[in-house]
């Protein structure tokens, strides 16, 4: 077996130390505007927070998943944690999969534990009194990061607005949301282009909103832009079409997907069709800090650079851990809710984030009080 349950007393009569609490809130969070993509509107975010418990510490993780992933964890993952060593995160992560077998592992069920996850080595790295990169492996000071939003509700002063104010920040690239109104997408591009200048990197993301020649066809038009980066230009179910527009895009401009990866293999298909040119991973979503490095190692493996998706406060001690890493994206709604609920967030400079390297774990502080107004 991969994992056991310790219970049994230490030589000389100190006892084990064990995960002795687990405790789980959901918050709904408005947006601060209508927002949209591609293929979906929202109005608000939700945050699954997870804390565990043990020897006195206490570790901090969470997902932007549906309430429904409270139940999820209250019922079916919390008898898994409670109990273990704490100082054995993957061994709670294999008991965890093993626990969801029946339910099937993308999506809700591996946000949980994605979730869990975190805060289980936030807590480890608390226990030993070292930051959580340390924990892990710094390989780097700082992970660069890229402004994320430009959203297809903006107007286009909204959108000027947004990517400009990122672009004076020293930001090495911003990337707004592109394929709702396909006809207006080149006037937008336009203006966001304008509104950086020359020097900062434009990306787009169409959440898969185009069929492959769609795809390919605007690929030509953003290259007018000097657009470096078209994120999900055919839905990532489709790694044939995806392949198919990475084969035919012009030189400069990279296709990028991932953020929908749940399990390690979904990130081997990626790879072996040869879809993209920068592999992405979503801690809240692929498994948290267990998986995220095996998805680096993969993507060392391949030859091809690993970029996180959202939630940049979470993200910064497995990026600067992470070998073959680019950079970060610093999406709004999620840098706006980590600013409205945690102290302790990582220092953005140069446009790069640096975690904490004098406090313990990911040095993230939940405002109780805050938080609470938006509870679910």
């Amino acid at each position: 077996m991969f994992f056991s349950k310790p219970g049994k007393q230490m030589p000389k009569g100190h006892e084990k130390v064990v995960i002795d609490r687990f405790d789980v809130a959901s918050y709904n969070v408005p947006t601060d505007s209508p927002e949209s993509d591609g293929t979906l509107e929202w109005d608000h975010t939700n945050i699954v927070i997870v804390t565990v418990h043990a020897g006195g510490r206490q570790g901090l993780g969470y997902t932007y998943a549906d309430s429904a992933t409270v139940a999820l964890l209250n019922n079916g993952l919390r008898g898994v944690v409670l109990g273990m060593d704490p100082l054995s995160p993957a061994a709670a992560y294999m008991a965890m999969w093993q626990r969801i077998r029946n339910l099937g592992r993308p999506g809700v069920c591996s946000m949980a534990i994605s979730a869990i996850d975190c805060a289980l080595w936030d807590l480890k790295a608390r226990l030993l009194d070292i930051p959580l990169v340390t924990l892990l492996g710094q390989v780097r000071d700082a992970a660069p990061v890229y402004g994320s939003g430009g959203f297809t509700s903006y107007t286009d002063r909204q959108l000027a607005k947004q990517l400009g104010d990122w672009a004076k920040e020293d930001f090495c690239a911003v990337k707004m949301k592109i394929g709702r109104d396909p006809n207006r997408d080149q006037d937008r591009v336009r203006i966001a282009r304008e509104a950086i200048g020359p020097k900062v990197r434009l990306y787009v993301d169409a959440n898969g909103a185009y069929t492959p020649r769609q795809a390919l066809e605007h690929a030509d038009m953003l290259a007018r832009f000097d657009v470096r980066w078209f994120e999900e230009p055919v839905s990532s179910d489709n790694l044939e079409g995806m392949r198919f527009v990475r084969d035919r895009a012009p030189a400069r401009m990279e296709i990028a997907a991932g953020e929908y990866g749940y399990r390690i293999f979904d990130f081997q298909r990626i790879l072996a069709a040869g879809a993209v040119d920068v592999l992405q991973a979503d801690i809240t979503r692929c498994g948290g800090f267990t998986a995220f490095l095996q998805v680096a190692a993969l993507a060392q493996a391949n030859n091809l650079p690993l970029s996180s998706h959202t939630a940049p406060a979470l993200h910064v001690h497995a990026a600067c851990a992470a070998i073959p890493f680019s950079e970060m994206e610093y999406f709004h709604d999620h840098v706006r809710i980590e600013r409205m609920f945690f102290d302790g967030l990582p220092r953005l400079s140069d446009g790069k984030l640096h975690p904490d390297l004098s406090v313990p774990g990911n040095g993230l502080v939940l405002r109780r009080a805050d938080a609470e107004k938006f509870a679910a």
